[in-house]
Order: C-alpha cells, then sequence, then structure tokens
C-alpha cells in the first residue's frame, strides 16, 4: 500500500504541466545527442548543467536524468546504421546490429531496440521502486575485493565475446588493460606510459577511444566500397515489424539482460558499458549457436539494450540512497544534488520524498515518450542507409572529429581517434576483436585501484579474496569460466584432428 502512495505522489509530481516539458525536452535532446556519434550524454548534460541552477531541485533531476536515458534509448541507431556507437554503452549493439542492417533488417533491428529499450527500462524502473532498500544493503556489503573479483569476472565473460576464440579474446582484453594503465598512478601520482605528453597524464579519453576502434576503423574498411548496402527507398511499418519468430527470440534475452542490467546498475563504479557487455557475453555464453553472434543474432541487439537501459534506471539507487555515483554522469547528477542545497544519502527517500518519488515517475513517462517517437523516427533514420557511402563517410569522419574534440576541447584527442582507427583496422585483418579491448580499457583502472585497496586494507595478505564469501563466489565462477574454455577448445581440437 505504501508503494502506490508513494507512485501516486511521484505522478502527482511528474505529471504536472512543467515537469512533462521539462522531460520531453530532455528526453528529446538526449535522444539526439545519442543517436549523433561522437557526442554523448555526459557532454549534453555538462553543458545545461548551469541551466538547471534556476530550475526547482525535481525539474533540473528530471531534465538531467532525461537526456542520460534519453542518449543510452538513441545511442543504438549510429551503432546499427553506421557501426558508430551513439554512446560507449551502445558499441556492443554494433556488433550485431550493423550486420542486421547490411542485411536489410535495420528498421527491424531498430524497433527491437526501441522495444527492449523500453522494456528494460521499465523493469529497471519497478525495481527501483520496490527493491530499492533491499538492493541498497547489497551494495553496501561491497567492498574492494568483492569489486575486484566481479570485476575480473567480467573480463573473464569478455573474452567470450572474441569471436576468433579465448587466445585472441586473451590478446585484445590484455591490450585493453595497458592502454587503461595510461596515465597518473591514482595512489603515488607518477606518470605511467606518458612519453613526456603531458595530454597523457590524465589517460586516454574514453570517447576517443570508442569511436576509434569502432567509428573510423569501419570507415577505413569500407573506403572504396559502394555495395552491399541495402537499398531504403521505401520502408514501411511492415518491414519494420519483426516476425513472430524474432519476437519469440527477443523475449528471454529481454528479461536476462534486464535482470543483469537491473543488478550491474546499482553497483557504485560499475556503470551501464559493464552491464551491457555482461549482458551480450551471457547470452552469447547460453545460445545454443553462438556462431551466430556477430552476424546479425537478433539477441546481440536485444539483451545489452535493455540491460543498459535497465542498468540506466537502477544507476541511480546508489547515487540518491548512498552518495556514490555509479559513472561520470552520476558524478554530475551528483553535484547537480548538492548544488541545489541535498545531501545524498540514505535519507534522501524519507526526508525528499517528492524528488525521489517524482524522477522516478518521470522515469517511466520519459520511456513511454521515448518509445512513441522511436517508431515514427525508425524509417527517417533508416534512409540515411540510401546515402552513397562515398559521400557519407566524410560528414562521419567530421561528427566524429567534432565530437571528440568538444569533450576536452583537445587536438591531441583527434590524433587519437585516428590512432585508434588504425589500430581498430589493424585488429580486424588480425581476427581480433575490439570489445574485449574496450571493456579492458575501461575495467581496467578500476579493477588496480580496488585490488591496490583491498591488500591496503589486508595489509598485503592475498587470502583477503578468499576469506569473503561473496569475492570468494566469483573466484569461483571465474574458474569456471577458464575450465569451461579449455574443455571447449580440447573439443574444437579433436573436432578438427577427427
Amino acid at each position: 500500500m505504501d508503494l502506490i502512495s508513494n507512485l501516486a505522489l511521484g505522478f502527482s509530481v511528474a505529471l504536472t504541466p512543467m515537469a512533462l516539458l521539462i522531460c520531453l525536452a530532455g528526453v528529446t535532446l538526449g535522444m539526439v545527442v545519442g543517436v549523433l556519434p561522437g557526442l554523448g550524454a555526459i557532454t549534453a548534460i555538462a553543458m545545461l548543467l548551469p541551466v538547471t541552477f534556476y530550475l526547482e531541485p525535481t525539474h533540473a533531476l528530471i531534465m538531467l536524468s532525461g537526456i542520460y536515458y534519453g542518449a543510452a534509448f538513441g545511442g543504438s541507431t549510429a551503432s546499427i546504421l553506421m557501426n558508430l556507437p551513439g554512446t560507449p554503452s551502445s558499441a556492443i549493439t554494433a556488433l550485431d546490429g550493423y550486420p542486421m542492417a547490411q542485411q536489410g533488417k535495420a528498421g527491424v533491428a531498430l524497433l527491437v531496440t526501441a522495444l527492449t529499450s523500453f522494456a528494460g527500462g521499465t523493469i529497471g524502473i519497478i525495481l527501483l521502486a520496490t527493491l530499492a532498500p533491499a538492493l541498497v544493503s547489497v551494495a553496501l556489503s561491497f567492498s574492494s575485493a568483492e569489486y575486484f573479483t566481479v570485476m575480473l569476472l567480467g573480463l573473464m565473460a569478455a573474452v567470450t565475446l572474441a569471436s576468433g576464440g579465448p587466445l585472441r579474446g586473451f590478446i585484445a582484453v590484455a591490450m585493453g588493460l595497458l592502454f587503461g594503465l595510461v596515465g597518473a598512478d591514482p595512489q603515488t601520482g607518477s606518470v605511467r606510459y606518458g612519453f613526456g605528453l603531458p595530454e597523457l597524464f590524465d589517460g586516454l579519453n574514453m570517447v576517443a577511444v570508442v569511436m576509434g576502434l569502432f567509428g573510423v576503423a569501419e570507415v577505413l574498411a569500407n573506403i572504396g566500397r559502394d555495395n552491399g548496402r541495402p537499398s531504403t527507398n521505401r520502408m514501411t511499418l511492415r518491414e519494420m515489424m519483426p516476425s513472430r519468430a524474432e519476437l519469440r527470440q527477443t523475449i528471454a534475452p529481454t528479461l536476462r539482460g534486464s535482470a543483469v542490467g537491473s543488478i550491474v546498475g546499482i553497483l557504485p563504479g560499475t556503470g551501464v558499458l559493464v552491464a551491457s557487455f555482461m549482458a551480450y557475453a551471457l547470452e552469447k555464453r547460453v545460445a545454443r549457436d553462438p556462431d551466430r553472434f556477430g552476424k546479425g543474432a537478433i539477441e546481440g541487439i536485444s539483451a545489452p539494450e535493455a540491460s543498459n537501459n535497465a542498468a540506466t534506471q537502477t544507476a541511480f539507487i546508489p547515487t540518491l540512497a548512498i552518495g556514490i555515483p555509479g559513472d561520470a554522469v552520476m558524478a554530475i547528477m551528483l553535484g547537480a544534488l548538492i548544488i541545489h542545497g541535498i545531501t545524498p544519502g540514505p535519507t534522501v527517500i524519507s526526508s525528499q520524498p517528492e524528488l525521489f518519488w517524482g524522477l522516478v515517475a518521470s522515469f517511466w513517462i520519459g520511456n513511454l515518450i521515448l518509445l512513441v517517437m522511436n517508431i515514427p523516427l525508425v524509417g527517417i533514420w533508416v534512409k540515411l542507409l540510401s546515402i552513397p557511402y562515398r559521400l557519407l563517410f566524410p560528414s562521419i569522419i567530421l561528427f566524429i572529429c567534432v565530437g571528440v574534440y568538444t569533450v576536452n576541447f583537445s587536438t591531441f584527442d583527434v590524433f587519437v581517434t585516428l590512432g585508434f582507427g588504425l589500430l581498430g583496422l589493424a585488429m580486424r585483418y588480425a581476427g581480433l576483436s575490439a570489445a574485449p579491448l574496450l571493456l579492458g580499457f575501461v575495467l581496467g583502472p578500476m579493477m588496480e585501484n580496488h585490488f591496490r585497496r583491498a591488500l591496503t586494507l589486508a595489509r598485503g595478505d592475498l587470502m583477503v579474496f578468499l576469506e569473503r564469501p561473496i569475492s570468494a563466489v566469483f573466484l569461483v565462477l571465474c574458474l569456471l569460466f577458464a575450465i569451461s574454455w579449455i574443455l571447449t577448445a580440447r573439443k574444437a581440437r579433436r573436432a578438427r584432428t577427427a
């Protein structure tokens, strides 16, 4: 009964004309930012943060959060149509979404992502509303040992993303870990792999790495090729609708992806990117035919899209209830709360019920707006494919360079993007997947920090990772992953020799 009354309070706040207008503006801007390759939610939020100073705290958070999950909702569009992740979390969607577009199923892919994104967001909102206290207590029980082992498990799972087998997956992950070490040591301040360049003291720019590996590499690989792009002169709603078989294939992955995203989203310091990778790895692991992934498997877009949208919603739990941001966007949200005189912590739900429940209600309203807006726009987005590639790729490169430059206003980041584009092209020819590299790049610095912190607290005793039950469970799962890979490799070797 309390839940119903709380939701009634939330909708009474979120359905006011001003709140609806702000929610519409936020999700629309977020969707546009997500669609445009090279830009991201953090850029738009950082630019609009001063505007929110003149709004009420609830309205300010509704606008900023609308940009956040709106970008997650629209980020898959560029990934599917041009293999350019609109946001880092949508990079995994390109693995199967882009092949579907090349097969003439761009409309189906975009419609499925819209539906699964809405489903994942709705499930995340329901969990946010019903399980917030319990989920917060679980997150609070995690120490650095648990964070290190769960991230290690994420890297082990990332190896399954590699289409060339575990060995190539390990090589890609190791490369990502090395790139993640670039910059100043967080504890000693000494610069690692800086080569005397001041621009590297803060590490490599995430946007530059993603755009280079996925965007520039795709453009370089397709220069001179103007065939194989599907004709999109007409795009009717019937052509956008997936078949019954395809709809059935999306149900279980959507539910599993939503569950993964909801759990990962509440863990401070993880973020939606980790949720997308883990959901994709899980689907590839449970699939009857894993070889379909990377070639246009519809499960490969439904699971990560549901996961990143669910994680986007539940990521607000540690930010609002604990005061620990899950990623850079949540850190800006945290700053907005403090600027408006609200102290994040366990008392937010009880002391600011209008803010918390109004925000929860606005999430569902915003996701519904995005679903209604995206379905009519699918045909417009798909028509981008009818543009000749020789005319399209200069515009893509321009968008990438402008987007990367506007993050830090650094020309060095543009050269980093081009460098990673060449690396991504070389990895294609070598049969290495870029997705595990990206996950290693993201998780590497966080793993290092938690590993060193755990050993510091345990006075150098490595047994701390086995003495804590949750950490030990994650290590056992890592061991099971390794054993399964060894058995799979042996079976493959026997099949070749037979």
